[in-house]
Parts: structure tokens; sequence; C-alpha cells
């Protein structure tokens, strides 16, 4: 059984109210006392209980995160962020992934919610207009991640990195530049297609609709993408995709059909993985600051919950690495 303030108290022959007292290093407690009882509950292996200490204080010391795959690797460094930022705070983290399923999501909220967690962080939400809707029955801090529309939240800006990228293959001599997004129906897709859009805009490229192909934002996809690239009348000489898993299948797909990058297609990506520098060729790619936006989220969700509500979108900017996968355009 675990000791508690009762049985120092007995121990010691005083009241439990003056073991709490000493134990919190309470002014009117002696030294001599403070010293005799916080010795003596350490000799019983006493543990204060967080719980307890929470309920006095009306608060759980918990935030809910809820991603939206938890096997996707880009989740990594930003949950490292988010730990610990929290425990700068002396908070805890209860996490949970919903897998693209907007009603999993929901639950998933709700579920936090009913657990009375201090506040939520939300990465890459399916619903982002459920937690600005009139309506909403969310009344908790909330933090969006990615998701630069909305008034809370902390996102990387997509759109400028996918410009860094097509500026880059241009540079290079490319012409024919092709993207392999994983949808558009939310911010994330919508700003990196707009940035390879006004890349190409800029240095007065026509926009081919042809060199736009569907991926899955996995390493599959960017396999699947390659014959179709092929297959046009006019071949991109280099491809820019969504993330660094699609980028990697395209890699893939390519040496499986007897090419080589960069030598005869340049291959850039974004998110700058871990993986991206030991994969080979080493990856050119857009790094997201991620661990950063995992902090950033924590220290925004913690001004709400002490009060401050008057907090803004905050949109960190992303930096072009440039790697062994790109070279100048062949032929």
């Amino acid at each position: 059984m675990p000791v508690s303030i009762k049985d120092i108290a007995r121990e010691a022959g005083v009241s439990p109210s003056t073991v709490s007292r000493a134990l919190n290093d309470h002014p009117r407690i002696s030294s001599d006392t403070k010293t005799f009882i916080q010795n003596l509950a350490k000799a019983m292996g006493y543990v204060p209980s967080t719980v307890a200490r929470n309920l006095v204080a009306k608060r759980s010391a918990t935030i809910g995160v809820a991603i939206n795959h938890l096997s996707d690797p880009y989740y990594t460094r930003m949950l490292m962020g988010i730990e610990d930022g929290a425990a700068s705070y002396g908070y805890q983290i209860i996490l949970s992934s919903f897998y693209r399923d907007p009603q999993r999501e929901l639950a998933i909220v709700h579920d936090f919610h009913k657990r009375r967690m201090d506040g939520i962080i939300v990465a890459a939400s399916e619903v982002t207009a459920a937690y600005s809707a009139p309506d909403s029955q969310f009344f908790m801090p909330i933090v969006l991640i990615n998701r630069p529309a909305h008034p809370v939240s902390v996102s990387v800006n997509g759109f400028l990195g996918s410009k860094k990228v097509i500026d880059h293959l241009i540079e290079l001599g490319h012409r024919r530049i092709a993207y392999i997004t994983w949808g558009t129906e939310h911010a994330d897709g919508l700003n990196r297609l707009g940035g390879y859009q006004a890349a190409l805009q800029e240095h007065n490229f026509a926009l081919d609709s042809n060199l736009i192909f569907d991926g899955d934002g996995g390493i599959t996809g960017g396999i699947k993408a390659v014959p179709r690239l092929l297959n046009l009348s006019r071949p991109p000489t280099a491809i820019f995709c969504f993330n660094d898993m699609t980028a990697i299948g395209v890699i893939n797909g390519l040496h499986k059909m007897g090419y080589t990058v960069p030598r005869d297609f340049s291959v850039a990506g974004f998110d700058d993985l871990e993986l991206a520098s030991y994969y080979y060729p080493p990856l050119t790619t857009v790094r997201q600051p991620t661990y950063r936006v995992g902090k950033s989220a924590v220290n925004m969700l913690l001004k709400i919950i002490n009060g401050q509500n008057m907090v803004s979108p905050e949109i960190l900017e992303p930096t072009l690495v440039v790697r062994e996968s790109t070279a100048s355009a062949a032929g």
C-alpha cells in the first residue's frame, strides 16, 4: 500500500495538516519540524500524489495530442518538440491517432474533452472548421498544427517551400517539372500545389495539368506515378513530390526502370525526414522545422490555458536543403 500523509502523521505524532504543510514548505511550520517530517516521509517511501495536487489546483496537467497518422515519420520530431515543451511547463501528453478519419478525429477530441485535459493539440486536422464553428462543442483550449487558416494554429509555409524547390530546379535548367501531390482538399496540399504553380508562372512557364499526378503520401504512390510520368509524350526532367516518402518511391520506381537519379531525372521531396540524408542518393528536400512547430504549439496552448486569449496564427519558414538527388537537366 502506498504511504499516505495520515501514515506519516501517525508515525510522527502530529496532525495530517501539519504533515501536509511541512511537505509543502509552509512558512507556519518551523524549520526543525519541516526537516524531521520531510526526512521521515522519505524514509517511509512517501510519493506525493500528482492527482491530488491537480485536483486542488483544478487542472489535470495533461495535454491531449491527436495526430493524423502514428506511423508517419514526419511526426517524430514534432512530437519530441511537443513533449519537451509540455515537460518544461510540468505537463504530460496523451497521444492518439485518427488515420485521416474525420469521425475518428472528432471522437478522440471528444474523449480528451471528457477526460478533462487542460488543452488539446491536433496535427493535420481533417475537420478544421469544426473547431471554429459557432456551434462548436469544444469548450477548451485547442491549437491546430499545419492548418494556417485556423485562428489558433502553428504551421509551416508550404507555399514558400514549394516555390523554393521549383526555383532551384529551374536554376538547374529544368523546364518540364512534374508534381506528385497527396490530395488538395486541405491547406498543406493546396499550399504546396500553389507554390509549385506560382513559381512556374513567375518564370513564364505554361502550367501543364498533365504534369500533376495524385499520390498517396507514401512510397507506393511514388512508385506507381513513375510509369505514368514516363508515358507522357513529353516526360518531365524533374519530379517534385509532396513529401519525402513519395520522393523515395519515385527514385525506387525510376531505378527499377533502369534510370539513374539525378543523371536522368532530378527528384526533390518535402519534410527533410532523417531518412532523407541517408538515402541514396541523398535527397534534396524542404526542411520543415517540425521540432519548433511542436514547441510553439505547446507555448500557444499554455498561453490560452493561462488566460491569454489574444493569440494569432504562427507561420514558420521552411528551408531548402540541396543534396545529391537534383542536378542540371539532362540533355
